[in-house]
């Protein structure tokens, strides 16, 4: 497992711009898989088993937050706009790689110094301050950078003390990883259920490749993984999870009550740990867009808890991937 999220957090996909990851993930699913395709929007779309008689999608988004390069300046400085919710306090100073058409180009982001603050060193930039260093002169930069071209977190993934990993992109690779696990359990032992495997794109931006997705393969019941809030420094404990404790079970208007319900219930039966989390609204996970595909699909959402998110150094348990993994394949079994 920690070889496997050290290959998809390092792979790069900002939302648009998700050929790198794709071709990976297919790569992934497809020891498992029966066929795998990546369709025209960026989603690797793979199938296990009869997906005729009931078909059930597992949805992941493979994108990741990032940058667009929107103009060059006349030192060689990147000006960027962001390309989903990049979080602009952690910004300065950090690496990246700028996805062009020849390859990767190493960059860093400018940051002021404390001493020329003027006295705002403790504010953050705002989106017009934020600019990119590649190391090279200007006329270089035009030639190999061009306006539109994306810009990745470029982070080593590391492997913390009690089982928990960190990198950038964990949101959401760590999904992803999951569903691989969730397939590998599947080969190893059959369900009846036909499967689909949706790893979707663009849901940093949009959710195109959710909302493409659930209305092509329009299965009888859906199951979104993405990350949720972990508790940590600042944030309520009545707004966060707990890492090693186990899938965020999502309970949601737009969500079915009765898949949520049953999640639980499987949880409490086979002994696996699970946490709650409630919303009063849209989940803010691709679960929204696929509820209302076509005519509504019976969605569920189970989230792995997470620390510091959208930044370049994300924190997940790896234990919570291997329970909800476990949690899911109990779900399957239970189905036809």
């Amino acid at each position: 497992m920690i070889e496997l999220l050290k290959r998809l957090c390092t792979a790069k996909g900002v939302s648009g711009r998700e050929e790198s990851i794709c071709s990976l993930l297919k790569d992934e699913i497809s020891r498992y898989a029966d066929e795998a395709v990546i369709d025209k929007n960026n989603n690797v779309i793979a199938r296990i088993g009869n997906t005729e008689e009931h078909n059930i999608m597992l949805d992941a988004h493979l994108d990741e937050i990032g940058f667009i390069v929107t103009f060059i300046d006349d030192r060689g400085f990147l000006k960027v706009a962001q390309c989903g919710g990049m979080d602009y306090r952690v910004v300065q100073d950090s690496r990246f790689k700028v996805l062009t058409e020849s390859g990767e180009i190493t960059a860093v982001a400018c940051c002021l110094p404390p001493h020329l603050a003027d006295g705002g060193e403790d504010k953050a930039p705002d989106s017009d301050s934020i600019y990119l260093d590649t190391g090279l002169p200007a006329e270089r930069v035009k030639e190999l950078v061009n306006i539109g071209d994306t810009v990745a977190y470029d982070t080593t993934p590391l492997v913390l003390l009690n089982n928990r990993f960190t990198c950038c992109s964990t949101d959401n690779r760590a999904s992803c990883a999951l569903l691989l696990r969730v397939a590998e359990l599947i080969k190893e032992s059959p369900v009846n259920s036909g499967v689909t495997f949706a790893f979707t794109s663009q849901e940093e931006t949009y959710g195109k490749g959710a909302s493409t997705a659930a209305y092509s393969v329009y299965p009888d019941e859906a199951i979104s993984i993405d990350v949720s809030f972990a508790s940590q420094s600042g944030v309520a404990e009545y707004e966060s999870g707990e890492l090693g404790k186990g899938g965020m079970i999502c309970i949601s208007p737009v969500l079915s009550r009765k898949m949520s319900y049953r999640f639980i219930s499987i949880a409490k039966e086979k002994n696996i740990p699970y946490q709650i989390e409630v919303t009063g609204g849209l989940t803010g996970t691709n679960g929204d867009k696929i509820s209302v595909a076509r005519s509504g699909i019976p969605t569920a959402v189970v989230s792995i808890p997470q620390r510091n998110m959208h930044t370049g150094a994300e924190i997940v348990s790896i234990d919570d991937i291997e329970s909800i993994a476990q949690l899911i394949y109990e779900y399957i079994k239970t189905v036809c």
